[in-house]
């Protein structure tokens, strides 16, 4: 199989893009279901302290796996041919087979971006370790853009373990060569943590200076993680660029949707977008800016 891949690059990615497409229908649930996991343990926690119940959130146990995923409608059980990645969405005509209410186009809007960022991975790396780890890097971006989209949270659950799996790559650098992935222990070590401090001093300023919080701790934590994975000197191009795109998309909402200005912009799917873009082309943009301006 792995000479198939290696000589048949197309077959590989075409492989790559069908197993994202079932990973993708996961992280549908785990952007829906792991924020209310994380709200019930808040909750039980204070109702030790408070012994109120908290009706407002599911019953019973409540993860990843149970209970079956259900329509949000009518609370139908949703058959295992109904969820099948994009084709099921297209054969119910985007409808709940029991109460026909409508199906957000977000489900297999989720799982072929995440189909289309393995795709690329898999094309641009080719097979071998280091396409894995970016798909799988991309995977981990995908669930924590959408969930900080949705609550202003970065759960710790995705994002210390990305940052672990990143330091403990480089130790296998000397294996690798001197690809995007698998930089040097020290590359890691001081990426994690000029991308935790380079985030937290501007927090910390902000606050100085206006008394506000202008970001949460989960940005400080993923820049770190993308520290860890691509190295420190990876962290200038992926705030920049970030930086650049949030404060675009965040004029445009406040002048053409009226958005106020005192409601927070999740910054976390801005590091996602330019970590991910940082891991493919992060030297070429480099050099192109250098050549500019230089």
């Amino acid at each position: 199989m792995a000479e198939l891949f290696t000589q048949a690059p197309v077959v590989f990615i075409a492989v790559a893009f069908a197993f994202a497409l079932l990973i993708g229908s996961f992280l549908n649930v785990v952007i829906y279901r792991l924020p209310l996991m994380m709200q019930r343990d808040w909750r039980e926690q204070c109702d030790e302290l408070s012994k109120e119940p908290a009706p407002d959130l599911p019953e019973g146990k409540f993860n990843l796996v149970v209970p079956r995923s259900r329509c949000p409608s009518c609370g139908a059980a949703i058959k295992a041919w109904q969820n099948i990645p994009v084709l099921s969405y297209l054969l119910l005509g985007a409808q709940c087979s029991n109460c026909q209410k409508s199906i957000s186009v977000r489900y297999p809007l989720v799982e072929t971006m995440t189909a289309i960022l393995a795709a690329v991975c898999a094309w641009h790396f080719g097979f071998g370790w280091e396409a894995l780890m970016a798909i799988g890097l991309s995977f981990a971006l995908v669930a924590i853009s959408l969930i900080d989209t949705d609550h202003q949270i970065i759960p710790d659950s995705i994002v210390i373990p990305l940052m672990w799996i990143g330091l403990i790559m480089s130790l296998f650098h000397p294996l690798a060569g001197t690809g995007t992935l698998f930089i040097a222990p020290q590359d890691a070590i001081v990426g994690a943590v000029a991308g935790y401090l380079s985030l937290w001093s501007v927090y910390q300023l902000f606050k100085l200076v206006t008394g506000k919080e202008g970001m949460g701790y989960g940005d400080f934590k993923l820049l770190a993680a993308l520290g860890a994975w691509l190295g420190w000197q990876a962290l200038p191009t992926i705030i920049l660029m970030s930086a650049v795109v949030g404060a675009i998309i965040g004029i445009a909402l406040i002048v053409f949707r009226g958005r106020d200005r005192q409601i927070p912009i999740p910054f976390g799917p801005y590091l996602a977008a330019a970590g991910w873009i940082t891991m493919l082309w992060g030297e070429t943009i480099k050099n192109a800016y250098l050549d500019m301006f230089l």
